[in-house]
């Protein structure tokens, strides 16, 4: 398989990868991958900033959903507790915590399989009151009709999270109560009520080289690339089908960054789950790769993330600074 020669820097973002092209990006020498992927992240972004963002569960446990990896799913026997949806008040308190705290994005994380038309005004009223704090905003509820989602832009939501987990020939291996059509059809609804998307996947899960190309080839040829793209390296759950998972060797984590910066050259490239088993040097080269954006706060739905301590330790020792806030 022959490696691209160039990728010009002045080039628009493309539309029109090919699989072949995307696993041909994954075969290049690393240093010369992580070098081109450092030059394009320049292009668009100052290589010294992050976007703090903070993940909260506003409705926890007891999704009808089978995905292997999640420990919320009723499918399976875990530690998680299921809980009902917060109330506004206490979410909004919670993002106003997260912004003290230097977070400059609110996410917020519902255990559904799709988003009741009941639950749209309680939803909206959270999206409203953490937006009037000046945060981003990003939710990810499971499936939107697209009613709902013009409801959810209406209310101020920026972002809207919907994750198309891994490569299409892998994903039945993952989950088989939803289809990719079905995620396809979401993200269609967010683009189409003029919100942004934020769309990624996981890695560790068992899937090929090929089948990591393979999500970030669909992600690629997107009518519009998620403007938020996070990369989540598996923290396996005991309880759940891939809770034995082996973990992704961190040059290849690097790898799955370097690449989807080159194919999505302006979207923000988050690492998610998964940084609280990486070290301080993995993080810098997947900085230095073109990830661009971390989660802060001492939880991500159910599993452990680093304490902001040890955050602030990693960007003090990288010289790296927070993102300019939202005006």
């Amino acid at each position: 398989m022959n490696a691209p020669a160039h990728i010009a820097l002045s080039a628009s973002p493309r539309h029109d990868w090919t699989l072949e092209e995307v696993e041909a990006l994954f075969e290049l020498p690393f240093t010369e991958l992580v070098f081109r992927a450092a030059e394009v992240h320049r292009r668009w972004f100052d290589p010294t900033e992050l976007q703090l963002s903070q993940l909260l569960s506003v409705k926890t446990g007891g999704c009808p959903e089978n995905c292997g990896y999640c420990s919320q799913s009723q499918h399976f026997k875990t530690a998680t507790k299921a809980s009902k949806l917060m109330d506004a008040d206490s979410v909004i308190a919670q993002a106003a915590e997260a912004k003290a705290g230097g977070a400059q994005r609110f996410c917020m994380g519902a255990a559904w399989r799709d988003l009741k038309d009941r639950d749209v005004p309680k939803v909206a009223a959270m999206i409203s009151g953490v937006k009037a704090l000046g945060l981003e905003t990003c939710a990810t509820l499971g499936m939107l009709t697209p009613e709902q989602a013009r409801a959810l832009k209406a209310a101020g939501l920026d972002y809207y999270n919907h994750n198309l987990d891994t490569g299409p020939d892998y994903y039945d291996q993952v989950v088989t109560t939803r289809t990719y059509q079905d995620r396809l059809d979401t993200l269609a609804a967010v683009r189409d009520a003029g919100m942004s998307t934020c769309c990624g996947g996981i890695v560790g899960m068992g899937e090929t080289r090929r089948d990591r190309a393979g999500l970030l080839h669909q992600l690629a040829i997107l009518p519009e690339h998620p403007q938020s793209l996070p990369i989540n390296d598996l923290m396996p759950i005991p309880g759940t089908p891939l809770g034995k998972s082996n973990p992704v060797d961190p040059l290849e984590f690097v790898r799955m960054i370097a690449v989807a910066r080159l194919v999505c050259p302006k979207s923000m490239v988050r690492i998610a789950a998964g940084r609280e088993h990486m070290t301080k040097e993995l993080q810098a080269l997947c900085f230095l790769a073109g990830a661009n954006s971390i989660f802060i706060g001492a939880r991500l739905l159910t599993t452990d993330n680093p304490g902001r301590n040890a955050d602030d330790a990693l960007l003090a020792d990288l010289k790296m600074k927070p993102m300019a806030a939202l005006a």
